[in-house]
């Protein structure tokens, strides 16, 4: 697949989701992003903005095997993964495979269920795989984790740990829309009766895990000269240096932001990755993965802000 053939499937998928979501354009770029470069997707926002719609919306597009799990506080690991039940009539164990078993998994309302449970996730997001009883079970290569969650100030959620944050490439707030926005979705909706699917809409798949696969590969293309490496490294430990921050991103954050600005060139069909490229999706990547110091908890500093000031601080080459 060339990369003009990469952005022409692009922008069929957002016409295809463009049908049932209303607005949330940017939203769609970068998980656009994250699809092409295999990363996996936090989404975060307040009840009622479509953060499940969308991914169903996405999937649906995409036309890959689509899995939903709905985190609930009793939810177990093994509810995620599955587990090997005795069969009384052949006398062995058998394998009953979880939700998990899927290449695009919906993790509805992740914070709502102990970190015990969210941890079951770890295996398949960092290696895809599973491990049940010492076997390890292969996950599908297109493997993604779209994970939605309410912000941390609502009531009877659990924050995520940061090891599982970190295996988020993207974390997207999902924000309410504005006037003109909410005005189309009420005149759409609002004469509905019952649960929307994107299907009914119209949204078709344009895609599938082959086509899909040659975009990535694509990416083979996309050159990331040692200028933008070097920006990038800089730009992620500078995160490690600031004194308003008391924990800085890893190496692995550094790595996925250079894979994301390869993806959005190939997306946009350029064969090299430039500085507004990282300059883009900095902060998506680094916003999750970054701790305030107490004290700048206390001044009520925001971590996009000071993103927004390493971004500005760090030299771009020209």
């Amino acid at each position: 697949m060339t990369l003009g053939e990469v952005r022409s499937l692009a922008d069929a998928i957002r016409a295809e989701v463009a049908k049932a979501v209303v607005g949330q354009d940017a939203l769609i770029d970068q998980l656009l992003v994250a699809l092409i470069s295999q990363g996996h997707v936090l989404l975060e926002g307040p009840p009622g903005t479509a953060k499940t719609f969308l991914s169903q919306a996405f999937s649906t597009a995409l036309g890959l095997d689509y899995g939903r799990i709905q985190f609930t506080p009793d939810l177990l690991p093994g509810d995620i993964l599955g587990s090997n039940l005795f069969n009384f009539q052949t006398s062995e164990f058998t394998l009953t495979r979880g939700p998990i078993f899927c290449e695009l998994l919906l993790a509805d309302e992740i914070n709502r269920t102990p970190p015990k449970t969210q941890a079951a996730l770890l295996e398949a997001m960092q290696e895809r795989r599973v491990t049940l009883d010492g076997e390890t079970h292969e996950l599908p290569p297109r493997f993604m984790v779209v994970a939605t969650q309410n912000p941390i100030e609502n009531q009877g959620v659990y924050p995520l740990p940061e090891a599982q944050l970190d295996r988020f490439l993207f974390k997207l707030l999902v924000p309410y829309p504005d006037e003109m926005e909410e005005t189309r979705i009420v005149a759409s909706y609002g004469s509905k009766q019952g649960p929307q699917r994107p299907a009914d809409l119209g949204v078709s798949a344009v895609a599938s895990a082959q086509t899909l696969a040659a975009a990535s590969a694509a990416l083979d293309h996309v050159t990331v000269a040692d200028e933008i490496t070097q920006y990038v490294v800089r730009l992620v430990r500078a995160t490690r240096e600031h004194a308003e921050l008391a924990v800085g991103a890893s190496p692995r954050a550094a790595v996925m932001l250079a894979n994301a600005a390869r993806a959005r060139a190939a997306l946009e069909g350029r064969a090299y990755a430039i500085p507004d490229d990282v300059k883009a999706l900095a902060v998506p990547v680094l916003r999750h993965r970054l701790t305030l110091s107490p004290a700048a908890e206390i001044e009520g500093r925001d971590i996009e802000a000071l993103v927004a000031e390493l971004i500005e601080a760090t030299e771009a080459p020209r």
